[in-house]
């Protein structure tokens, strides 16, 4: 389903002229106003997309999905795209996951990297199952998040920091540690022309310092591509993306999974775009498809300026807790 959410400044043409989409269809809400009024036109405004998909073990099935979101997007004007954590492939089992995984630079990101050099894109692979360096040593892979810019070229990348290691009831165990690394450091924003994009994934986003050192460091973009379960998703995904904005006063997109993948994993989906003032300006409902956003840098600096929460921090304080004022 292909779905929007917007204030009335960054209202699409799409929603007024109608859409050719085979097998998508339109999901158009009243917009819930933000609290600030912006002087950009929607036109002058880059648009990103986020794609929701339900991958399964099948790799190339998974990629023809995907790459016919991306050529859509590519088509409706969005100069970046954002796929989910485990767009190759979710696995049935810990066995399963190791024996598909690739190394960054192998035949399944090489389709990746013409996809995009094709329709003239970036795009956020938001959770690529890569075979390390150390591979032979370790037998685990790491959850890489692999951003292309449009000539196809690899211009980061940023190993999932936080696993997953949890037992939900109701939603059965998880334990990403007993086939993956977790990565050793964080990767510096980086410029695309949607604006300063600091990469994470999924289960990151329960962790707020790694949000604002992002921010902090120049991020105006924040991404968690997911793959959130039927019970955490409901209670949590769309409280935690929101706060993430807030606090950091940055754009938060969020690919996610959805639908079940096999006999044993299903996702929540609901895929958004969040703007810095915690609004919920773009997402998808439970199905695969896409949705799309515009991203207004403007917007993001007057809240900036007229709540200058990083200019209050007291950084003096955070690490000496208990501690008396001096």
């Amino acid at each position: 389903m292909l779905g929007f959410i917007t204030r009335p400044h960054q209202l699409l043409s799409l929603l007024c002229t109608g859409l050719r989409l085979p097998r998508l269809s339109v999901l158009c809400t009243q917009p819930r106003l933000g609290a600030m009024a912006v002087s950009s036109s929607s036109w002058e405004l880059p648009l990103v997309a986020v794609c929701q998909v339900t991958s399964t073990p099948n790799k190339q099935k998974n990629f023809k999905t995907c790459a016919e979101l991306v050529q859509e997007a590519a088509r409706l004007g969005a100069c970046l795209a954002f796929l989910p954590e485990a767009f190759d492939y979710i696995a049935r089992n810990p066995e399963e996951t190791l024996r598909l995984s690739e190394p960054l630079y192998g035949s399944l990101l090489g389709q990746y990297s013409k996809l995009a050099r094709e329709c003239g894109i970036w795009l956020s692979l938001g959770g690529f199952h890569e075979r390390g360096q150390d591979w032979d040593q370790t037998q685990k892979i790491y959850n890489c998040h692999v951003l292309l810019n449009s000539e196809g070229l690899v211009v980061a990348t940023y190993r999932k920091t936080h696993l997953c290691d949890v037992e939900i009831p109701g939603q059965g165990p998880m334990r990403e540690s007993n086939s993956t690394m977790p990565g050793s450091n964080l990767e510096l924003p980086i410029s695309t022309p949607a604006g300063k994009i600091g990469l994470s994934i999924c289960y990151d986003i329960r962790f707020p310092e790694l949000s604002l050192k992002l921010a902090q460091a120049g991020a105006e973009i924040l991404t968690y591509p997911s793959a959130f379960g039927s019970v955490t998703g409901p209670a949590h995904w769309e409280v935690l993306l929101r706060a993430r904005a807030i606090e950091s006063q940055c754009y938060v997109v969020a690919a996610a999974q959805c639908g079940r993948h096999h006999e044993t994993r299903a996702s929540y989906g609901h895929s958004m775009v969040v703007d810095p003032w915690g609004t919920v300006v773009a997402c998808c409902s439970e199905g695969p498809g896409l949705c799309l956003a515009r991203i207004d840098l403007n917007f993001l600096q007057q809240i900036r300026q007229n709540l200058p929460v990083f200019q209050h921090r007291r950084p003096d304080l955070y690490g000496n807790l208990g501690d008396p004022l001096s």
